[in-house]
């Protein structure tokens, strides 16, 4: 079992961080630019003047500290060239507050903007390799009593109980999750990105809406609470490995966590079924298990 992903979108993003050609970026700036110095041209009107931080800040974001003081220096420029009146010194105090702001709106986006991808890169990254971290949560889950089920009221009705599971996984299920059928009535869900409170939570939401619905089993209405599931979550961070990665590597921690996630599941069905059980340890032991509505036991 490959639980780990190679490309490059398996690591989170931030908007910050997402590519831009940098010609598309300068033009943004230069065009932002010549527009707004067009219009303060022709209206000197302070409101309009304020419009040069809009390409400043851009500018700060996407090229940092260079960037910024770029397009603080050419709105500076543009501010005199637009208002011939600044040329004559000495400043009106409006025309020194305006300058000043231009440099601090450069300097201050750039650092709020490099500050934000340096805490994004030690969010993803493991601090004692410095690569990328990605945490996974697995759950293992199958529907309860579905043999009662099948004999009470035939396999028709416990096909379609489980296709009922089934589609709650997908319609509940956030985006990125890798979910399948593993058995008859198990089911395997991946979720990249996901820590274990997170994963407790989608599993505990996904086992209410289970026992929540009515199904309608082999032509016949069943009331709510017919049907239930157990579910258990194996969470681990997978630091990322230099290239070229060894698969054998990979399909050992996928086994490992799947275990760890199996072993979480039998002690869900022990504890009483419709419950949500997380393993504490890599390989499945020192479980805890949560009742489905009382939280942890």
């Amino acid at each position: 079992m490959q639980l780990t992903r190679h490309e490059a979108s398996a690591v989170p993003d931030v908007v910050l961080n997402r590519p831009m050609p940098q010609g598309l970026a300068s033009g943004i700036v230069i065009g932002a630019l010549a527009v707004i110095f067009a219009v303060d041209r022709a209206t000197a009107l302070a409101p309009v003047q304020h419009l040069y931080y809009l390409p400043i800040i851009f500018a700060g974001i996407r090229f940092s500290y260079r960037g910024g003081a770029a397009a603080a220096a050419a709105a500076i420029l543009l501010y005199h060239a637009a208002n011939p009146r600044v040329m004559t010194f000495p400043y009106a105090e409006s025309d020194l507050v305006q300058i000043a702001l231009f440099i601090a709106v450069g300097l201050t986006s750039a650092k709020l903007a490099n500050d934000s991808r340096r805490l994004h890169r030690l969010a993803i990254t493991d601090d004692l390799t410095g690569l990328h971290a990605l945490p996974i949560a697995l759950l293992v889950l199958d529907l309860d009593r579905l043999k009662s089920l099948n004999d009470t009221h035939g396999h028709l009705a416990g096909a379609e109980a489980v296709r009922t599971v089934g589609r709650l996984i997908a319609e509940g299920m956030p985006s990125g999750t890798v979910a399948c059928r593993y058995g008859g009535d198990e089911f395997v869900v991946a979720l990249p990105g996901c820590d274990e409170t997170r994963a407790r939570a989608i599993a505990d939401d996904l086992r209410g809406a289970v026992n929540g619905c009515a199904p309608v089993l082999a032509g016949l209405p069943f009331p709510a609470g017919t049907l239930s599931i157990s579910v258990g979550i194996a969470c681990r961070s997978f630091a990322g490995r230099p290239q070229p990665r060894d698969p054998a590597l990979d399909d050992m921690a996928g086994e490992d966590l799947f275990r760890a996630a199996d072993v979480a599941l039998y002690a869900a069905k022990a504890g009483g079924r419709n419950r949500v059980a997380v393993s504490r340890h890599a390989h499945g032991l020192d479980v805890e298990t949560a009742r489905g509505s009382a939280g942890p036991v």
